[in-house]
C-alpha cells in the first residue's frame, strides 16, 4: 500500500512532523533506529538539563551562607546523578512513543535504506510512500587534533554516561555544548579549562554576551583561553596533556579527560544521496528551500541533517512546516526570530540579530540596556549579574533581544515576540510587567533605546 509519507528519524523534527501529518489526515510511516526523540531527548537537551539542575543544587548549597543556612559535609553522587538523568530521559521517550501510538502513526524500528524517491527498505521490509521526509539529525565530529588515547577524549554523548566526575577536564570548544559541560562539571567539581579556537565565547552569538559570561566563568574558577589552537593530546605522567597554541604561545592544560565539543556532521548513512540525486553542500549537509523541499521532488528534509540551526525547536518548526507544504498550505519558518538558549550559570538566551549581523548588514540600530544588578527580583534571588540588551532598527522596530542573566531561557520569549512579529518600542513601552520580577528587566531595555528607563540613572549632561 502506498503510503502518504514517510519520514526518516524520530527526533524533535521527525516525530512533530509525523504529528502533525497525522492532523492532516495523512498516512504516515515513521523509521527511527534507535530510541525516539533523536540527540535531543535521548543525547542532549534533555539529559544535560538534568545535569544542570545537579549543577543548580549544588551551586546553592555551596551559596548557603549568602541566605544565612549553615550546611554540612556535602557530597555528589556522579552515578547517582547518571541514574536520575537516565530515568528521565526514559520516561520522557515513553511520552514520545505514546504521543506519536494515539495519533495513529506507523511505527517501525531499524536502519532505514533509501531505494528510491518513493522507496525505502528497513530490514527487508520494503517501505512506498508519495512523499519522503529525511530527519535524521547530526552526529559529533572526530577530534580535529591527533589523539593518543581515544579514551581520554570523549565526544558529549560520552560525557553524559560517566559515572565519576574527571578531577581535570579539558573542553576543546567554546560553544554551546562546550559551555554548558564547562558549567556542569565546574559544578560536580572538576577543574575545568575551555579552549576556544576563537577570540571569543558563542562566536554565533552577540559577543558581548559571550565577554560578560566570561567574567562570570572565572568567578566559578573555569579557565579559559580563547584564539588558541588545539595541537595534540597526549600523555605526562599520571594526567594527560593537551597542548595549544595562540599569540602569546604554547599553553599546555593538564587533563584527566578531555572533551572534544568542536561541532557535528550530518548523519546521512543508508540515504544514498548520491543515487537519489540530492544536492548536498560542501559540508556534506542536504540542502533544503524555504519549503523544506531538496531538489528532488517529493523529497524534504529537516533539522540538523540540511547544517542551519541545530536546535530541536528549530527542526519541530522545520517538521510542520515540511508537512503542511506537502499538504498545501504553503508554510515558512519564522528564521529571523528564533529563540537560542545557552543553560550556563547565567543563562544565556537570544533571539533576532546580533550587533555585529546588524553590522555586517549595513543596518543601522540603536541599543537599550539594563542591568540585572539594579532588579529588585534578580538582587533578592542573590543573582544580579547580567544584563539585557534590545537592538531596534531606524524605525524603532525591535530586532534583536539578548539576555545574560537569571532565567534567561524563559525570558527570551517575550523577544521572540517581539522579534517575530516586528514590533516597535512603543508597542512594549505601554504594556504593564509585574512587580517584583525579572521580566522588568526586559521592559527597561526597551525603554532605553529611547533613553527612557524609569530605573536607570539618566547621563550625565555636559
Amino acid at each position: 500500500m502506498m503510503k502518504d509519507l514517510v519520514i526518516i528519524g524520530g527526533g524533535p523534527g521527525g516525530y512533530t512532523a509525523a504529528i502533525r501529518a497525522r492532523q492532516l489526515g495523512m498516512e504516515t510511516v515513521l523509521i527511527e533506529k534507535d530510541r525516539y526523540g533523536g540527540t535531543c531527548l535521548n543525547r542532549g537537551c534533555i539529559p544535560t538539563k538534568a545535569y544542570c539542575q545537579n549543577a543548580a543544587v549544588l551551586r546553592s548549597i555551596y551559596n548557603s551562607k549568602e541566605f544565612n543556612i549553615e550546611v554540612g559535609h556535602v557530597s555528589f553522587d556522579m552515578a547517582g546523578a547518571r541514574r536520575r538523568k537516565d530515568d528521565v530521559v526514559t520516561r520522557l521517550v515513553s511520552g514520545v512513543e505514546k504521543l506519536l501510538k494515539d495519533h495513529g502513526v506507523e511505527r517501525i524500528k531499524g536502519r532505514a535504506e533509501v531505494i528510491d524517491k518513493n522507496t525505502v527498505v528497513v530490514y527487508g521490509q520494503t517501505i512506498q510512500a508519495r512523499n519522503l521526509l529525511i530527519a535524521t539529525g547530526s552526529i559529533p565530529v572526530p577530534p580535529p587534533f591527533p589523539v593518543m588515547n581515544l579514551e581520554m577524549v570523549v565526544n558529549s554523548d560520552q560525557l553524559l554516561d560517566l559515572d565519576k566526575v574527571p578531577q581535570r577536564l579539558a573542553i576543546i570548544g567554546g560553544g554551546v555544548i562546550g559551555l554548558e559541560f564547562a558549567g556542569i562539571f565546574s559544578a560536580f567539581g572538576s577543574q575545568v579549562t575551555v579552549l576556544e579556537y576563537q577570540p571569543d565565547l558563542l562566536p554565533a552569538m552577540d559577543l558581548e554576551l559571550g565577554k560578560r559570561l566570561r567574567i562570570s566563568m572565572k568567578k566559578q574558577k573555569i579557565n579559559v583561553h580563547t584564539g588558541v589552537v588545539v595541537e595534540q593530546v597526549e600523555p605526562a605522567g599520571n594526567p594527560w596533556q593537551v597542548t595549544a597554541t595562540g599569540k602569546t604561545g604554547s599553553i599546555h592544560v593538564e587533563a584527566d579527560l578531555v572533551l572534544s565539543a568542536t561541532g557535528r556532521k550530518a548523519c546521512t548513512d543508508g540515504l544514498n544521496l548520491d543515487q537519489l540525486g540530492i544536492a548536498v553542500d560542501d559540508r556534506g549537509f542536504i540542502k533544503a528551500d524555504q519549503h523544506m523541499a531538496t531538489n528532488i521532488e517529493g523529497v524534504y528534509a529537516i533539522g540538523d541533517v540540511t547544517g542551519g540551526v541545530m536546535l530541536a525547536h528549530v527542526a519541530a518548526a522545520e517538521g510542520v512546516a515540511a508537512v503542511e507544504n506537502i499538504a498545501g498550505l504553503k508554510a515558512a519558518v519564522p528564521y529571523h526570530a528564533i529563540p537560542a538558549c545557552v543553560f550556563t550559570s547565567p543563562e544565556i538566551a537570544s533571539v533576532g540579530l546580533s550587533e555585529e549581523a546588524a553590522k555586517a548588514q549595513g543596518i543601522a540600530y540603536r541599543t537599550g540596556k539594563f542591568q540585572f544588578a539594579a532588579n529588585g527580583k534578580a538582587v533578592a534571588m542573590g543573582e544580579p549579574d547580567g544584563m539585557v540588551k534590545v537592538l531596534a532598527d531606524e524605525q524603532d522596530t525591535i530586532i534583536g533581544l539578548h539576555i545574560l542573566g537569571p532565567h534567561a531561557s524563559d525570558l527570551i520569549m517575550e523577544g521572540t515576540l517581539l522579534v517575530q512579529n516586528r514590533m516597535k518600542v512603543d508597542d512594549v513601552a505601554g504594556t504593564v510587567h509585574p512587580h517584583p520580577t525579572v521580566s522588568e528587566a526586559v521592559m527597561e531595555a526597551v525603554l532605553d533605546v529611547k533613553g527612557q528607563s524609569l530605573n536607570l540613572s539618566p547621563p550625565r549632561r555636559k
